[in-house]
């Protein structure tokens, strides 16, 4: 409030004190003595307020700044402040309820994050057992180096008896009858008896058969290695490696099923399109890359 406002306030308060006081006064009866000394201070206090009233007004006038009483200005104020600080307060509980919000998803991200790196390192600690694996396989089916060749030919494998050849047939009918428990450990035998003879890596390779058909999945996988130790050359071996490689992911091996396939392209790139089919579907299995 500025200081006119306040003499103008005073003076009003003034005022009406003394008019307050002005009905006792008119009832006093009158007579022709002079007034007392009271009534007369109180005239001079309504006359002296009159003045400054007047004095306040017509400066305000002269001036410019013609005064204005506003009784509620203060009130206004304040009621202004109040719904600003409401308005304040609502958007600090927003923002507080963000920052809770984004807290929370900085959390979520972080365990995303810890939970990615635990996988990545297991996925990446298995790679490794699974590529010492593939090492041992390969070094397992690397087969021993041949004698020097006598008389500039390859030394044959020897050559089956008559009792081999029979025990070969029987199987083999055994397994065309489907009896492959009994083919199985016909062929089994077959190897036991004539492991070095020239068609022990075929024998190897039916009695993997039979073992896959029985889904003895872990001694199949067994009998292909032992069949195509060496990559040999025949109609049969490019089968054998694409059921080594099913036999590995029926295993849950398909790591060792993947490196299994690679080694199908480079050995046997002239595979018949049947066996690269059930290749191609191995490998979607496997999940392996491209």
């Amino acid at each position: 409030m500025t200081r006119s406002r306040y003499l103008l306030s005073a003076a009003l308060a003034g005022l009406l004190a003394t008019a307050a006081a002005a009905p006792s006064f008119a009832q006093t009866p009158i007579d022709n003595d002079p007034l007392d000394d009271r009534s007369k201070r109180r005239l001079d206090n309504m006359e002296k307020v009159m003045r400054e009233l007047r004095s306040i007004v017509f400066q305000g006038r002269d001036t410019g700044h013609p005064v204005v009483v506003q009784p509620a200005e203060t009130d206004n104020q304040i009621f202004n402040l109040n719904t600003k600080v409401d308005d304040l307060q609502g958007a600090l509980q927003r923002l507080n309820g963000q920052i809770e919000v984004l807290n929370h998803d900085v959390d979520l991200a972080r365990r995303q994050a810890q939970e990615a790196n635990a996988r990545l390192k297991e996925t990446s600690d298995r790679l490794d057992r699974a590529e010492k694996q593939i090492a041992d396989l390969a070094a397992a089916a690397t087969p021993p180096p041949p004698p020097p060749p006598q008389d500039g030919g390859q030394p044959p494998g020897p050559a089956p008896t008559a009792s081999a050849a029979q025990a070969f047939a029987k199987a083999k009918q055994l397994l065309l009858d489907g009896q492959y428990p009994a083919a199985s450990a016909a062929f089994q035998d077959y190897v036991d008896r004539y492991g070095d003879t020239a068609r022990a890596p075929e024998a190897r390779y039916w009695l993997g058969e039979t073992k896959f058909v029985q889904e003895a999945y872990g001694e199949a996988a067994v009998a292909y290695v032992g069949a195509i130790r060496g990559w040999p050359q025949t109609a049969w071996a490019p089968d054998a490696v694409v059921k080594l490689s099913q036999s590995l992911i029926a295993l849950r091996k398909p790591a060792d099923a993947c490196k299994t396939l690679e080694e199908l392209e480079r050995r046997y790139p002239k595979a018949s399109a049947a066996v690269k089919t059930r290749a191609t579907a191995a490998r979607a299995r496997a999940k392996c890359a491209a």
